[in-house]
Parts: C-alpha cells; sequence; structure tokens
C-alpha cells in the first residue's frame, strides 16, 4: 500500500525558482568584475594581480558546476542551489565587512589573499547554472525541454547585460558600500523566493519522504516526469564521462558559452583600442553582445524542440562562423558590429542547442553531464582571450583585434564537425535505446 505523499511545486514554479536562483547569483558577480578597478587602486595592484582577481569568480563558477550539478542526481537540485546562493552570499557580506573596515585607505596588500578568497565565494553565484539546469531538466518532459532550459539560461544569463547598464549610475549614486548592499539585497532576496518554490522533481522530492526508489518512479511518471538518475554523485559523473557524446557536448559548449564569456570580457578592450570608442559606449556594445546572445537563446530552445538540437547547431555555429569571418576582415565600425551580431546569435542559439541535447545523450546522468559540459565548456572564457592577446602582441594593433578573430573560425569549423559526428550517429544511438 503506498504511504501517502505530498509533491510540492510544479514544473513552472521550479523553472521560475531555478531562473532566478541563477539571475541573482550571475548579477552578484558582474558587481564584483566591475569594481576590481576600485581594489586596484586601493591596494596598488598590477595587472597580473588584476587579471587573477578578475579571474577568480570565474575559477569558482566553472570548476563547481561539476561537482554540484552532480549533486542534483541525488538531491532533485534545492540544496545544491541553496549552497552555492548561501556561500556567494557569504563572499559578498566578506566584502561588504572588507569594504567597511579597510576601504579605501588601509586596504593593503596583505589582504590580497582574503579579496582572492571572497572573489572565489562570490563567483559560487555562477556555478548555479549547472544545477539550475539539471534541475529543470528533471521536471519538464523531453518534448518541451528545449524551451524550459533556453528560457532558464536566456533570461538568467541577461543578468551581466542588464547590470552592466545599471552598475554606473548605482556606484554613482549609492558608492562602492552601497552598491554591495543593493546587490547583497537582491540576491538574499533571490534565495528567499527560491527557498519557497524551489524544489526537485517529483521522485526525488518522494525518495525523500521514505518510498521505495521503483514506486517513486512510477509515481512520478503519473507527475510527467520522463527521466530519472542512476546513482550517487560519484556514479553520475562516471557514466556521463563513459559516454563519448558527452565530452562531443563539452567540446560544442567550449565554443558557443566559453567563447561567450571570452568575448564579454574582450570585447570591451576590442571596440576601445581598436575603434577608439569611449569606455561607456565600448561597455554598452559589450552589453548589446551579452544580452543579445541570452534573448536569442530563449528563442533557440525553442527552434530545438521543433527541428532537432543537431539541426539547431547547424544553424548556430555556422553563424558563428560566418560572424567570425566578418569580423577578421573588419576594420570599420559598421561590418564589426555585424560580425559581432552573428556571433552573438549563434553562440546564443547554441548554447540552447547544446542543452537540448544533453537530456536526450545522456538521460541517466543529466546531472553529471550538465556538470562537465557547463563547468569544462566555461574554460573557454580563460583559453581563448590571451590567444586573441597574443595576436594583438604579434601582429600589432590594427592587424592583430581583426586577426584573433580566426580563433573562432577555426571553432566554429570544429565545431561544424562534430555535430555532424553526432548526425550521423544518431540513428545508430536511437536504436540501441530502443
Amino acid at each position: 500500500m503506498t504511504k501517502n505523499y505530498r509533491i510540492h511545486s510544479n514544473p513552472s514554479e521550479a523553472l521560475i525558482a531555478a531562473t532566478i536562483g541563477f539571475f541573482v547569483g550571475f548579477a552578484a558577480v558582474a558587481l564584483f568584475n566591475v569594481t576590481a578597478k576600485n581594489f586596484k587602486e586601493a591596494m596598488g595592484l598590477d595587472p597580473v594581480q588584476v587579471g587573477l582577481l578578475v579571474a577568480m569568480p570565474m575559477l569558482s563558477g566553472s570548476l563547481l558546476r561539476i561537482p554540484f550539478s552532480a549533486w542534483v542526481d541525488t538531491d532533485g537540485g534545492r540544496k545544491p542551489m541553496l549552497s552555492l546562493l548561501g556561500l556567494a552570499i557569504l563572499g559578498l557580506l566578506g566584502l561588504i565587512g572588507l569594504i567597511v573596515a579597510y576601504y579605501p585607505d588601509n586596504l593593503n596588500a596583505g589582504l590580497f589573499p582574503l579579496l582572492l578568497l571572497l572573489g572565489f565565494l562570490a563567483g559560487c553565484g555562477i556555478a548555479t547554472f549547472s544545477v539550475g539546469i539539471s534541475m529543470v531538466s528533471y521536471w519538464y518532459p523531453q518534448s518541451r525541454q528545449g524551451w524550459a532550459l533556453g528560457t532558464y539560461a536566456g533570461v538568467g544569463n541577461l543578468a551581466p547585460g542588464i547590470f552592466t547598464f545599471l552598475l554606473p549610475a548605482a556606484l554613482a549614486a549609492w558608492g562602492l558600500l552601497g552598491a554591495y548592499a543593493a546587490w547583497t539585497g537582491l540576491l538574499v532576496l533571490g534565495t528567499v523566493i527560491f527557498i519557497f518554490i524551489g524544489y526537485g522533481a517529483p521522485y526525488f522530492q518522494l525518495l525523500k519522504q521514505g518510498l521505495p526508489p521503483e514506486e517513486a518512479k512510477e509515481i512520478a511518471r503519473q507527475h510527467g516526469q520522463e527521466i530519472f538518475p542512476a546513482g550517487s554523485i560519484l556514479d553520475t559523473l562516471l557514466i556521463s564521462a563513459k559516454n563519448w557524446r558527452n565530452w562531443v557536448l563539452v567540446a560544442l559548449y567550449f565554443t558557443s558559452f566559453g567563447g561567450f564569456l571570452a568575448l564579454t570580457a574582450w570585447l570591451p578592450t576590442y571596440w576601445r583600442e581598436l575603434f577608439g570608442q569611449p569606455v561607456r559606449l565600448a561597455a554598452y556594445l559589450t552589453a548589446y553582445f551579452s544580452i543579445l546572445a541570452s534573448l536569442i537563446r530563449i528563442w533557440g530552445g525553442s527552434l530545438s524542440d521543433k527541428i532537432g538540437g543537431e539541426r539547431t547547431a547547424y544553424l548556430a555555429f555556422g553563424a558563428v562562423l560566418v560572424g567570425a569571418l566578418v569580423m577578421t576582415f573588419s576594420h570599420s565600425f559598421l561590418p564589426a558590429l555585424l560580425g559581432e551580431t552573428l556571433i552573438g546569435f549563434g553562440m546564443g542559439v547554441g548554447n540552447a542547442a547544446v542543452f537540448k541535447m544533453v537530456p536526450f545523450y545522456v538521460p541517466d546522468a543529466v546531472g553529471g553531464a550538465s556538470g562537465w559540459v557547463g563547468g569544462l565548456g566555461a574554460f573557454g572564457g580563460f583559453v581563448v582571450p590571451p590567444i586573441m592577446g597574443y595576436f594583438v602582441k604579434a601582429y600589432g594593433k590594427v592587424q592583430g583585434y581583426p586577426l584573433g578573430f580566426t580563433v573562432y573560425i577555426a571553432l566554429g569549423v570544429l565545431a561544424l564537425l562534430l555535430v555532424w559526428v553526432l548526425q550521423a550517429t544518431r540513428h545508430r544511438y536511437v536504436a540501441a535505446r530502443a
């Protein structure tokens, strides 16, 4: 006889909760990156130290995606999300304490390691991405996952672009301490909302209520859940790691999302140094790229539902390739803006297509796969900018900045070849699963 049980939340509420968690987590890091210059001036940091400081949130935001996303396969997403948001809040509170106690006159170089640690904690907000991806994947049927995941990631990824516009006014009106207090308040508010409506899919809730796994699966299916995890955190990481298609998706996401992160860091310098644009306009042009890639991801998810992830990926990485070709040969403003637009379009749609394919190709370890894809894929944000910088150093500003985009030509070609491999082996994969 089935014991009494209760299912908290529903797919819509879970989607809203996960999106809010990712949005506020990402917004917090946007503040830290922009205000790094304040710490640089107060502490007299050299360029290498500034680069390390800005990289710390990206480091935690990438690496922690892997274990915390895998944790979703045993919990459903509630505890991993709240843990990461809690760590991000701790990081911002620490930064507030540092500002109150030492900024600006007493903030010395001896406090630099502490500043790095607090930046690392603040970056935990970025790692919520893979947790939310896995959580939403379990809630939604595969026929709607493209739309749901595209909406989640598209809205959540708007945070850096939106706050790029808001930060100058906030800093001018409230100062450094006021801005950090406001952003911390936003993060706490988002965390509280998640506490009330952010629950794992029915299967995970039923397990916590003491139902046997098979009985929990049967009831969860009645509530619309279609995919289920295969085992422990280690199991899900190993299962996904043994699936060669998982690594193809990692490579694709390296281009689409890692490339997106790289350009959000590179474009302000590109527009300022090559075309002599004012700092604020260069920031707005970068925000345009970020917002475009985020919004178009929603449409990319819906398109993936209609025509499939592989076909959508062909369109996406084709656009990245064409955009990169345009920017490689652009020495005037309008063609460069067109190239940026094409790349932003392609990356946004590509991000959606990749995560449409994750639950399809790795259905028994969605959390583990999402962790590998989201975490390792994001390393493109670290790898690509130094390579583009090499072109500037080797060929000078006028030639080097455009030639740097040959990196994206190579990545675009490679991505299209990898999509072809997935498409060519899809029928064999479907037959093996039948």
